[in-house]
């Protein structure tokens, strides 16, 4: 069973606030540490009462170490009973769509209808070379790799090959009783157009302010409109970073303090494609962060949650709650967001 739709400052809006948990790997921190303080961050949220929670993955730096998404939410689903557990997101130029649909299936039938999929194109990373999936597949491969995840998902007895991927037909087992739930993350104009196209909501990003994530709705409904879609019935999710504190001063200080150095870990990434790596600068990162995001005192984190609640199309907003650095210090945020902002009733958890 879902969560019911929240009080507060979210009701009669249709929007549901969620957790998005990094799984970051602060200074002086064990890998096992990060993940265990990640899953117990899960479990504060369905004791606070928020809709859901959603799993970052990434592969071979430190700024989330969980490399696979859908097990954490496997995990955390057989650890809760109520809320939502989502991939944000699973890299699809990394793995088979039909493996991956098949686990997507398995784990919504197991929980009760409970998970989430969310699915990216990923980057020119090593992650290509290793998995041994090439540079050719995020190039030019992710939109048939989420027509065949789709085929998988969309109730059909069998499904066989789409040209990339090439097999006999084979029985779709277990079949889904209704199609997952999927979500795309779009960074760029490209990747809207492929989720609008096929009418697949979008899963949108920390750097992008109100007015660019605005712009990209605005992009999805004109393509979605064109290809039958009807734009309207779609709720898409937003990430934010979010954190509590006594005044806006306070907030911004503790984020400074710690969020940097968590940042630091996406230069890390190693490219495949003869690139140079972009190198952002974490401080001047961090600054932008706070200047759009939920971070101080609880007006001013409410009105930037309503701000980002009133996009046309947004029905999940997803909070990035670790910025602050520390379990304890984040379980109070999650805590502190959900009474003195959201409104929640710990009781629904």
């Amino acid at each position: 069973m879902t969560a019911d739709p929240p009080a507060g400052l979210l009701a009669g809006t249709g929007v549901h606030p969620h957790l998005f948990l990094l799984a970051g790997l602060p200074a002086g921190t064990s890998h096992a540490r990060a993940l265990a303080d990640a899953h117990a961050y899960g479990l504060a949220a369905e004791n606070a009462g928020y809709a859901g929670v959603w799993i970052a993955e990434h592969h071979f730096i430190s700024y989330g170490v969980c490399p696979s998404a859908v097990t954490f939410a496997g995990h955390l689903l057989g650890a809760t009973r109520r809320i939502a557990v989502g991939t944000a997101a699973c890299v699809l130029s990394n793995r088979h769509p039909v493996a991956l649909a098949e686990e997507a299936v398995l784990l919504d039938e197991l929980s009760g209808g409970r998970f989430r999929l969310g699915v990216a194109r990923g980057g020119p990373w090593v992650d290509l070379e290793v998995f041994g999936t090439g540079l050719d597949r995020y190039a030019e491969g992710f939109a048939e790799s989420v027509d065949l995840l789709s085929r998988w998902l969309s109730g059909a007895e069998t499904v066989s090959s789409t040209g990339r991927f090439t097999f006999r037909p084979v029985p779709v087992v277990p079949r889904p009783r209704r199609r997952v739930p999927t979500w795309i993350a779009a960074t760029s104009a490209a990747t809207v157009d492929i989720a609008a196209a096929r009418g697949i909501p979008l899963l949108l990003g920390m750097h992008a302010t109100v007015e660019e994530k605005a712009g990209m709705l605005d992009r999805y409904a004109d393509v979605a409109t064109r290809h039958g879609h009807d734009p309207d019935e779609i709720r898409h999710a937003s990430t934010h970073l979010a954190y509590l504190a006594d005044s806006d001063r306070a907030a911004e200080r503790a984020v400074r303090g710690a969020l940097p150095d968590l940042l630091a870990g996406t230069g890390e990434y190693v490219r495949v494609d003869g690139a140079t790596a972009a190198r952002r600068d974490p401080d001047r990162y961090v600054d932008h962060l706070l200047d759009i995001h939920p971070v101080g005192a609880a007006p001013r984190c409410r009105q930037t949650l309503a701000a980002a609640a009133a996009l046309p199309g947004v029905g999940h907003l997803l909070l990035m709650v670790e910025g602050a650095g520390g379990p304890e210090r984040t379980v109070e945020n999650i805590t502190g967001l959900a009474v003195e902002v959201l409104g929640l009733d710990p009781a629904a958890g």
